[in-house]
């Protein structure tokens, strides 16, 4: 009997009276956004936003509730931009939307920095015994690709010393059930080498010990990228049933699929809320492809801090509502 898990792949947006009250402790320019060494008034504000985003999850009966990134000012990007050894340069477009980041160019070697794994202990001990506490970070590929090297030298040598990097920050993280590492990129830019990039995504799990789900979405990875990921035995892989529905189910029918999978059924940069019954058949849709599944996380397909606040709410409810149709 398949198991369905209520969850999102975080990002979330700040409350509206958040988005004031940050700006005025943190400015407005480039330099002023988070650098990883915050204190004070700031913190606490962080705090607050932190303790609202995961009462949000908590409020609607999540199985898996994430930190909800609220300082993650550069999206994925993220732990980089905060990197002792990285440099922040210009703003650079977010993939293909309207949202932009600064560029991490790395200029020394990417030595463990812990800072994601302080964010998740203390959402960890604002988790009630209802929930399971959920990870969140950029996979090797992704995080690699958003970077400019300024350091190694080599695309191989960097990418493999991005993933190195990503599997010291999972060693870090306190005790937690599930880790999504978003790879968008895998879609929006696809690689060259896909064994590469698929022996990359491996020896950045290699040292977890939760649940880990390789997040991609955007659309469907291509053929070759879904087969070589399938090679490295992924323990989880993660569908956009949003934007790329059809060749999803295509890959899933013809390859298979690992035995735990995260559903994107509800459209994270959309407005419009889907009803639970028709999300749920896509879950359905995609266990039929794949001929059966252990388990199913039932997620949004993208981040959700591209919403409204009022939005976002409203679409961690239908994910919510139609885990409990699957149920």
């Amino acid at each position: 009997m398949t198991e369905y898990v209520s969850t999102t792949p975080g990002l979330y947006p700040l409350p509206d009276w958040a988005k004031d009250r940050l700006s005025d402790l943190k400015g407005h320019q480039k330099h002023d956004l988070v650098s990883g060494d915050e204190e004070g008034d700031l913190v606490e504000a962080y705090d607050e936003v932190r303790e609202e985003l995961i009462q949000d999850q908590l409020d609607r009966g999540f199985d898996r509730v994430v930190e909800g990134q609220a300082r993650w000012d550069d999206m994925i990007a993220h732990p980089l931009t905060v990197h002792p050894n990285v440099d922040t340069g210009g703003i650079v477009r977010y993939y293909d939307n309207n949202n932009f980041y600064r560029d991490p160019q790395v200029q020394g070697d990417l030595t463990d920095s812990g800072d994601v794994a302080q964010e998740v202990e203390i959402a960890g001990d604002q988790v009630d015994d209802s929930a399971a506490l959920q990870a969140v970070l950029p996979g090797p590929y992704s995080l690699a690709e958003l970077a400019t090297d300024d350091h190694y030298g080599d695309p191989e040598e960097f990418q493999h010393a991005v993933a190195e990097f990503l599997a010291e920050e999972i060693h870090q993280l306190p005790e937690h059930e599930t880790l999504f590492l978003l790879e968008p990129s895998l879609v929006e830019e696809p690689p060259e080498n896909p064994w590469r990039a698929a022996d990359a995504v491996e020896a950045a799990v290699d040292s977890a010990d939760s649940d880990v789900v390789v997040h991609t979405y955007w659309g469907a990875v291509s053929e070759d990228v879904y087969t070589e990921l399938l090679d490295v035995d992924v323990p989880a892989l993660g569908f956009d049933l949003v934007e790329g529905r059809k060749e999803v189910l295509e890959l899933a029918s013809e390859h298979g699929a690992p035995d735990v999978a995260a559903a994107g059924v509800v459209d994270g940069q959309n407005t419009l809320v889907e009803e639970p019954s028709e999300a749920a058949a896509d879950v359905e849709e995609l266990e039929d492809a794949a001929e059966g599944l252990d388990r199913v996380y039932v997620t949004s397909n993208t981040e959700l801090f591209y919403l409204p606040v009022n939005k976002y709410r409203e679409k961690l409810s239908a994910v919510a509502e139609a885990t409990e149709v699957l149920n």
